[in-house]
C-alpha cells in the first residue's frame, strides 16, 4: 500500500500516513495538505461543509475535529502551554506496537503475515464444515498451514512439477494451547500414505460438488488431484492424525522468495559446502543469509542435505522457519515500518485462507495470539512415520503406529512438547491430606485390579484404546470396556469400595491419578457377574498410557527442536 496507492505521487513513506486518535483508539490513514483535494459534492444543509467522500469501496477515516484558536493570555493567569509534537520515533514505536502486530508462518512454499492496515489482498476459500465457523480467542486452536508446488509467479518453471494443479506439497499442522504459553508445529510428510476421505467441495457457480475419497495414497494428492480443495486437505489430517482443523491458510512458492527480500534475508547454517546442480544452490560451508530466490531454492533442495529425501528436507525446512521467526521478531524488522509495509504486501499477496477468518478483524486476531506465544516454546515435530513395507523401492512412509498416537493425543489434548505445561501443573497447590490419603496403602498386583472402563467425555474411541493399553502393557487383564458413560465429565475418575482400595491405589499408580480423582462408594459388576470398579474417563483424558498426574508425563521419543534454536542443516 503505497503513496500512490492513495492518490498521492510524493516520495513518502506509508508509516507517516497513519496516525493514532485518541478518541477512539484505532491507527487512520491521515494524508498532508499537499495531497490533490477531490472536488466535494454540493449537499445542502450547514453540515456540508468540509465533507470528505471515499473513493469507491473505501471507506472514509472519521473526520479530526479542528481544534480551536488559541484563547488570549488572560493578565493575572498563565496562557496554555502549547502541546508538544510528538517524535517521529515515539510515532513509528507506537504504529508498530498498535497497528503493525503480526505473525509469520513459513515453512518451505508457505507463509502467514497480517498486518491490520492491509485490505483486499487475502483470497479466501469457503471449506464447509471441514473447520470451525468462527475464531474463539479464549480456546486453543489449529492452524494448518500449505506450500502448494503450483508454478504460479515468473521465475517458478523450475520447481514442482510441471503442469500441478497445486498439491499438498509442504503441511504443518500449528496447534496453539488454549493459554498461549506454548504452540506446536507438526509437519506432515507430503509422501505419507493416507485414506481421502469423499470430500464436498464449494464450485465457482455456488453449487457443490462431493469428490470421492481414495484409499492408500500420498497426502499431497488430498490437494489439486480431481478438483480437491484445502477443505480436503483439513479433512485428510483429520482423518489421519484424529486432529481437527480449525482454519487453513495456504501460499505458494512466490511467498518465501518475497518475504525473505521484505525483511532482507534469512539467516541460514549449512555443515558442508552445498552445491546442487539441480536447483541451483550455492553455499558455503557455514552461515549464509538468503532470500528471494536463493531462499527457494534453500527450502526446496532435496540433494543437498541427508539421504537427500523428503523427511531430510523437512527439518531443513523447520529450521529454516524458525530463523524466519526470529528475524520477524528482531528489533531491525519490528522498529522499520518500510520492512512491515513490505512484508504485509508480500505476504498477503500469497495468502488464500478459509472464509471464516478470511476478513480483517479476524485475521487481527488471529495474528495477536499467534504473537502472544514465546519462540522458545514453539516446538517444530514430524509425524513419526516408518518406511513404507509395501514397497521393495523406498519412497513413501506410513504412520508409525508405536510413536504416532501419543504425539497425536498430545495435541488433541493441548498438552505441550515443552515442559511449560507440566511446571504450571506442578506447582498448583496440593491436596488436603484426607484426599491424599487415600493413595496411601497397599496396592494389589495388576493382574488382580477388575475395572470396567468407561467414555465420559475424552475422545471417540478412548475406552477402547485405554482398554489395549491396560490388557497389553499394564498387565490389568481383567479390564473391559462399558462404553459410553450416561454424562460427559470434567476429571477422569475411578469409583471403588472400600474393600477395593488395594485394587483403586494399583490403578491410581498406574494411570497417574490424582486422590482427588478417586471417589469411595459402592462397587459395580461386570459383564461376568463380578464385583469391578468403574474408571469414567473425563475430558482432561490425555489418551491412552499418558498419565493424567502432568509431572508424570513424558515427552514420546520425537526428534524436534524449538523455534530459539539456531541449528544448522547436514
Amino acid at each position: 500500500m503505497d503513496a500512490q496507492g492513495r492518490g498521492r505521487a510524493d516520495d513518502v513513506d506509508p508509516a507517516d500516513q497513519w496516525v493514532l486518535n485518541p478518541r477512539t483508539g484505532e491507527y487512520e490513514l491521515r494524508l498532508s495538505p499537499s495531497a490533490p483535494a477531490a472536488p466535494e459534492p454540493s449537499v445542502p444543509g450547514p453540515r456540508a461543509a468540509g465533507r470528505r467522500t471515499a473513493a469507491p469501496g473505501r471507506e472514509v477515516p472519521p473526520q479530526r475535529r479542528r481544534r480551536p484558536a488559541p484563547e488570549e493570555p488572560v493578565p493575572g493567569r498563565r496562557g496554555r502551554r502549547p502541546e508538544k509534537k510528538k517524535s517521529r520515533g515515539k510515532k513509528v514505536l507506537l504504529w508498530t506496537g498498535g497497528t503493525m502486530a503480526f505473525v509469520v508462518l513459513v515453512a518451505g512454499v508457505g507463509g502467514y503475515v497480517y498486518l491490520k492496515h492491509l485490505e483486499g489482498n487475502v483470497s479466501t476459500t469457503d471449506v464447509g464444515n471441514a473447520g470451525s465457523s468462527s475464531f474463539k480467542k479464549d480456546e486453543a486452536f489449529n492452524i494448518l498451514i500449505i506450500g502448494t508446488d503450483k508454478r504460479t509467479g515468473e521465475g517458478n518453471e523450475g520447481y514442482g512439477d510441471k503442469g500441478s494443479a497445486g498439491h499438498a506439497d509442504t503441511n504443518i499442522l500449528l496447534h496453539v494451547a488454549k493459554d498461549r504459553s506454548n504452540a506446536t508445529a507438526l509437519s506432515i510428510p507430503r509422501d505419507l500414505i493416507v485414506d481421502i476421505p469423499d470430500c464436498e467441495t464449494k464450485q465457482e457457480d455456488g453449487s457443490t460438488k462431493v469428490i470421492p475419497g481414495s484409499s492408500g495414497v500420498r497426502f499431497n494428492q488430498s490437494l489439486g488431484d480431481l478438483g480437491r480443495d484445502a477443505g480436503c486437505t483439513m479433512r485428510t489430517v483429520t482423518e489421519t492424525t484424529g486432529v481437527k482443523p480449525d482454519h487453513f491458510m495456504m501460499a505458494d512458492f512466490n511467498a518465501v522468495k518475497t518475504l525473505t527480500s521484505a525483511v532482507g534475508g534469512v539467516d541460514v547454517c549449512v555443515e558442508h559446502a552445498v552445491d546442487d546442480p539441480k536447483s541451483h544452490l550455492k553455499l558455503p560451508a557455514g552461515e549464509s543469509t538468503v532470500e528471494g530466490e536463493q531462499a527457494l531454492a534453500f527450502v526446496r533442495t532435496r540433494h543437498a542435505f541427508g539421504n537427500e529425501g523428503d523427511l531430510d528436507r523437512i527439518k531443513v525446512q523447520q529450521q529454516f522457519l524458525g530463523s524466519l521467526m526470529r528475524k520477524m521478531s528482531s528489533s531491525d524488522t519490528l522498529t522499520s515500518p518500510t520492512k512491515l509495509v513490505k512484508l504485509a504486501e508480500a505476504a498477503t499477496k500469497a495468502l488464500t485462507v478459509d472464509s471464516a477468518i478470511g476478513n480483517v478483524g479476524t485475521l487481527k486476531d488471529v495474528a495477536l495470539e499467534l504473537k502472544k506465544v514465546p519462540p522458545k516454546n514453539i516446538t517444530f515435530a514430524t509425524v513419526p512415520v516408518l518406511d513404507n513395507p509395501a514397497e521393495k523401492v523406498k519412497a513413501t512412509v506410513v504412520v508409525n503406529e508405536a510413536k504416532a498416537p501419543q504425539v497425536f493425543d498430545m495435541i488433541r489434548n493441548d498438552i505441550s512438547f515443552t515442559e511449560v505445561e507440566q511446571k504450571k501443573k506442578a506447582k498448583q497447590k496440593k491436596e488436603d491430606a484426607a484426599v491424599a490419603a487415600r493413595l496411601e496403602g497397599e496396592k494389589s498386583e495388576p493382574a488382580e485390579v477388575r475395572v470396567r472402563v468407561l467414555n465420559g467425555g475424552a475422545p471417540s474411541g478412548s475406552a477402547g484404546r485405554e482398554l489395549t493399553y491396560l490388557q497389553n502393557e499394564a498387565g490389568v487383564t481383567k479390564s473391559e470396556n462399558a462404553g459410553n458413560a450416561p454424562a460427559d465429565i470434567a476429571r477422569t475418575t475411578l469409583e471403588y469400595a472400600p474393600d477395593q482400595a488395594d485394587q483403586a491405589r494399583a490403578l491410581a499408580e498406574i494411570l497417574g491419578l490424582s486422590g482427588a480423582a478417586m471417589k469411595p462408594g459402592e462397587s459395580v459388576t461386570n459383564s461376568q457377574g463380578l464385583p469391578a470398579m468403574t474408571l469414567t474417563l473425563g475430558k482432561d483424558f490425555k489418551g491412552a498410557g499418558v498419565k493424567l498426574d502432568a509431572k508424570s508425563i513424558e515427552t514420546p521419543d520425537l526428534e524436534k527442536s524449538t523455534a530459539d534454536q539456531k541449528l544448522c542443516a547436514s
